[in-house]
């Protein structure tokens, strides 16, 4: 049982119940002095961790070890306390050699030396550091919690896009959780440490006048004797207490300052501060003419602009043989762009200059199912060269969508177009956009959902996807937009959705035959006998085809293709009219249709048809209307849905409309066209385990 008991749990109680002890306990001056050692050590400790953490939250336990260090400090305090007034009297080591060694070494035995350092250690912790932090904690603290609600929105958009997965999104919301605790909490920490310098300062006072007392009333020293010792020992005290603590706070102040990156703060310090020639130029040039000033201590300022200038020379040498390196292409021209000299695509040379090849089939290029075009401006999203982010999302919507909806999507093919204007891109459909669209490489699109407070310095534009107003802003400008109720996504996650939402919109086109064949094969490894005895032999792979994209059509998912099958199989013998065929594997899937559309629920909140407009429409349908559906009539009832698709949505429901299964596919068809958000299920479809309740009439008075 020892052997498997995980000693590290014991970490904590120990800790606590040592610094409880010293403060109860008394402890020999060797005891003392290796805490003190140990309390040092572990302040670098926590100084280098803070140096080296490139997130706020890689130190999340950052609070709570502040916490312990300064009761770690505290605890020291009273039990030095303790054997200073004990035995102060019998001299410099009385409390340990580690307390005598900062009286004597670090002040020399001078006790205005001591007490000055000492106070002027704590100011600087407890106003400069201290307070600093804190202050950055608090604000950090408001702002993350304002911005939650825009990065929750954030985190639910990507997961709708299928850039990310759900174990993805549940880890995105703990960090945002966890970032609002951990400042909040650094906020809480920041005053322990305030108090402890406060804490040190009283300490120092106490042990002062509680020395002069015991040594001239208890042991009959003289009082110059006595303040010399025990103000000695009470300032090397103060000081092996406060100088741990003034690290700490340091730590504390660069985990809380530093914004998060892929770096630490060495990397980061040095990257942004000595990367730019021109500045060390500058400065060098100051420092040189501030050296060459009459009285001034010239070779202290020359030797630094010498420096900063060999420096800058350095940094501008290795700049320009990094761009003296060959790079593909033209240089200065942006990657498709035609080099100087070259010929535009299709313009025959001179006659004369080469000789004329024949034209083969390989010249007939093929229509791409789906295709992405970018402007110059937006290659580097799709460069793989350049780890483009946008390429990775495609992939990851393509594997979303081929869950979600039964079959796999063909591939995007992407391309440069130099007729685009540098920032536009284009969704190609077949070779025909169905989508258009603006992005900035580098930028943010700030999205209002509806309730953003204020506007936002950058450009307006429209939501590509969903229509909704919105402003590309600069990265700077993210969390503020955040905590003013925006929804803030990146260029990759704009273009990525609108993508998503297009091939969702546009899967029945895409489903074509050699799609379909693919299904089978791949449906064929779990039931193959069931697909070698339906397909094609009962039911033919056009028809497949055809059922499967009226499906796709009316927003449902191919996924259980068995019953799919099986019904086909079972109706075939019938009837060949795709229409009533699709009718029939509706029914068969109803259960599914009604999770989807009603995801948990056992009462169905639909929209019913006005009796009088129901008879109407079955005769339409059934042909005994002279002329079909008049157009006024028509023009009503797209009026009141759409209306009705308002309201209710206004109170978060889902528009669905029940009717008859004759009515099914004609109402389907005319309104899904005008009203994407409105569908049309029939009676035949609801199991009997579920029940209606009408929210709405289309037709009323």
């Amino acid at each position: 049982m020892w052997r498997n008991f995980n000693y590290t749990k014991l970490a904590g109680p120990v800790l606590v119940l040592m610094v409880l002890g010293m403060m109860i306990l008394p402890l020999p001056p060797l005891v003392l002095d290796l805490f003190f050692t140990f309390n040092i050590a572990l302040s670098v400790v926590v100084l280098m961790v803070s140096l080296y953490t490139r997130e706020p939250l890689e130190f999340s336990s950052f609070p709570t070890v502040l916490l312990f260090t300064t009761l770690l400090r505290l605890s020291l305090n009273v039990a030095s306390t303790k054997l200073v007034l004990t035995n102060g009297h019998t001299g410099g080591d009385a409390a340990g050699k580690v307390i005598e060694a900062f009286g004597h070494v670090l002040i020399g035995a001078n006790l205005t030396v001591g007490v000055v350092a000492f106070i002027i250690l704590t100011i600087i912790n407890f106003v400069v550091i201290t307070k600093g932090a804190g202050r950055i904690a608090e604000v950090s603290a408001r702002f993350a919690l304002d911005a939650m609600p825009g990065k929750q929105m954030a985190i639910d958009a990507d997961l709708n896009a299928g850039l990310i997965g759900e174990e993805d999104a549940r880890k995105r919301r703990a960090v945002v959780a966890q970032e609002a605790d951990f400042f909040g909490s650094m906020d809480g920490a920041s005053k322990f440490v305030r108090g402890d310098a406060v804490a040190g300062i009283l300490i120092m006072v106490i042990n002062i006048v509680g020395g002069l007392i015991v040594g001239i009333v208890q042991h009959d020293l003289a009082f110059g004797d006595a303040a010399r010792t025990y103000t000695l020992l009470t300032i090397g005290d103060g000081l092996v207490a406060q100088i741990p603590g003034l690290v700490i706070s340091v730590a504390a102040g660069i985990v809380v300052s530093r914004v998060g990156t892929d770096n630490d703060v060495s990397e980061q310090i040095l990257d942004q501060m000595f990367s730019r020639p021109q500045v060390l130029y500058i400065s060098a040039s100051v420092m040189a003419i501030l050296g060459l000033i009459p009285g001034m201590p010239h070779f202290a300022f020359l030797l630094i602009a010498s420096i900063a200038a060999g420096l800058a020379w350095y940094l501008e040498r290795r700049t320009r043989t990094q761009q003296q390196k060959p790079t593909p292409g033209a240089p200065g021209m942006p990657p498709g762009a035609i080099p100087p000299g070259g010929l535009p695509p299709g313009m025959a040379p001179p006659p004369g200059e080469q000789p004329l090849q024949e034209v083969s089939w390989a010249d007939v290029q093929p229509v791409d199912p789906v295709g992405l075009e970018v402007g110059y401006r937006l290659i580097p999203l799709v460069d793989r060269n350049q780890d483009g982010e946008l390429l990775r999302r495609i992939r990851g919507i393509r594997k979303k969508l081929a869950q979600e909806l039964g079959f796999l999507m063909p591939a995007v093919h992407i391309r440069d177009n130099l007729e685009l204007k540098p920032n536009q891109y284009r969704i190609l459909l077949k070779g025909v956009d169905v989508g258009v669209g603006e992005a900035y490489a580098g930028q943010w699109l700030a999205i209002n959902p509806g309730n953003a407070a204020g506007s936002l310095a950058g450009t307006p534009t429209t939501d590509p996807t969903f229509g909704l107003p919105a402003t590309w802003i600069d990265a700077s400008l993210r969390d503020q937009a955040q905590a003013m109720g925006y929804t803030v996504v990146d260029t990759s996650t704009v273009v990525g959705t609108h993508i998503s939402n297009t091939l969702q919109s546009h899967a029945a086109e895409l489903l074509g035959r050699e799609e379909v064949q693919q299904l089978l094969e791949h449906f064929a490894k779990e039931s193959p006998k069931l697909v070698e005895d339906l397909v094609p032999k009962v039911v033919p792979v056009g028809t497949l085809q055809k059922v499967l994209q009226n499906l796709l059509d009316e927003g449902m998912h191919i996924r259980d293709l068995r019953t799919i099958l099986e019904t086909l199989s079972e109706h075939h013998g019938r009837t060949q009219d795709v229409d009533e065929l699709t009718a029939a594997v509706r029914v068969a899937l109803g259960r599914a249709i009604i999770h989807q559309l009603f995801p948990g629920e056992n009462e169905l909140p639909v929209v019913a048809l006005e009796p009088q407009l129901e008879h109407i429409l079955l005769n339409a349908a059934s042909g005994k209307t002279p002329g079909g559906l008049e157009p006024g009539l028509a023009e009503r009832l797209l009026k009141q849905a759409s209306q009705l698709t308002e309201n209710l949505e206004s109170q978060g429901l889902n528009t669905v409309l029940i009717t008859p299964a004759q009515l099914r596919p004609m109402l389907s068809r005319f309104l899904r066209r005008s009203i994407p958000g409105l569908r049309v299920i029939s009676h035949t479809e609801i199991p009997d385990s579920k029940t209606i309740r009408i929210v709405g009439v289309l037709g009323a008075a």
